[in-house]
């Protein structure tokens, strides 16, 4: 009988950018509390991720207590960026949504500009609780999303990503493996589950919160940058093609929505409800 554990908890305070791993977190019903309530946009509004720009995975984003952040990054120094007052917002879009933002000050959009090589802005949500809705495909009414892909939180387990990398290690490209979790960047790491057991779950429990399984996570080419030289290569999107393809999505973890609130710690003991 397994008994699986939390094993790490990864907050991302800026969309794309690197982030952190402290001890415990608090839940709130969009995510982790400072989890990607920050991202950032091109000169007409859109979003801009690692996708087009594996160099976002050079720079860091470190939360701060009152909601600001602290950004560094190689050869720039680093910069604190307060939380913006949402005495006037602008709308932007991130995939398919149009969300109403508030902008950090110039000083940031200059500094990740400068790192980037391109014009973004650095944008606040303000009102994750009112700005975005889950897919309504997935979701229950008047539920909300930061700035993640789509879901409040992904989940993944160490025995799957250590069963990715035993079939990364059998193909063609087995000189990129073994892989690290940061590929897939996770909220919440489990240890102590079986490989491949989260595409049955249905419910979780993690400590004294429970969390509906929303749905199974599409990868997208984020997983094949290296997060500390943003260099890219096949894996694990080659693998997962072959061996983990539901549709024309490739799968890994699973997005979580929090039935509750409170404070995920990493020792959590996790119990599959459902």
């Amino acid at each position: 009988m397994l008994n699986p554990v939390l094993h790490a908890v990864h907050v991302y305070p800026v969309k794309s950018l690197a982030g952190c791993a402290p001890g415990e977190a608090e839940v709130e019903p969009w995510g982790l509390s400072g989890d990607r309530r920050w991202m950032l946009v091109d000169p007409v509004g859109k979003v801009v991720t690692q996708r087009p720009h594996p160099r976002l995975a050079l720079a860091r984003a470190e939360p701060l207590p009152d909601g600001g952040i602290r950004l560094s990054a190689p050869g720039l120094e680093t910069l604190t960026v307060g939380v913006p007052q949402p005495t006037v917002t602008t709308g932007v879009e991130i995939w398919k949504d149009k969300v109403e933002v508030v902008e950090a000050d110039a000083g940031a959009h200059a500094w990740l500009s400068d790192h980037l090589g391109t014009e973004v802005r650095l944008v606040h949500l303000d009102e994750p609780a009112h700005r975005r809705p889950v897919d309504p495909q997935f979701a229950r009414p008047g539920e909300t999303v930061s700035f993640a892909d789509g879901y409040p939180l992904l989940v993944a387990t160490l025995a799957s990503l250590d069963a990715l990398n035993s079939l990364i290690a059998q193909g063609d490209h087995s000189d990129e493996g073994p892989l690290p979790m940061n590929r897939f960047r996770p909220n919440v790491v489990l240890d102590g589950a079986a490989p491949w057991a989260e595409d049955d779950w249905k419910r979780i429990k993690i400590g004294e919160i429970t969390f509906r399984v929303a749905k199974q996570c599409g990868r997208c080419v984020v997983t094949t940058t290296d997060q500390r030289t943003a260099e890219r290569g096949k894996e694990p999107l080659r693998t997962l093609a072959r061996h983990r393809r539901v549709g024309d999505r490739l799968i890994f973890g699973q997005n979580l929505v929090p039935e509750g609130t409170g404070t995920l710690r990493v020792g959590d003991p996790v119990e599959i409800v459902e």
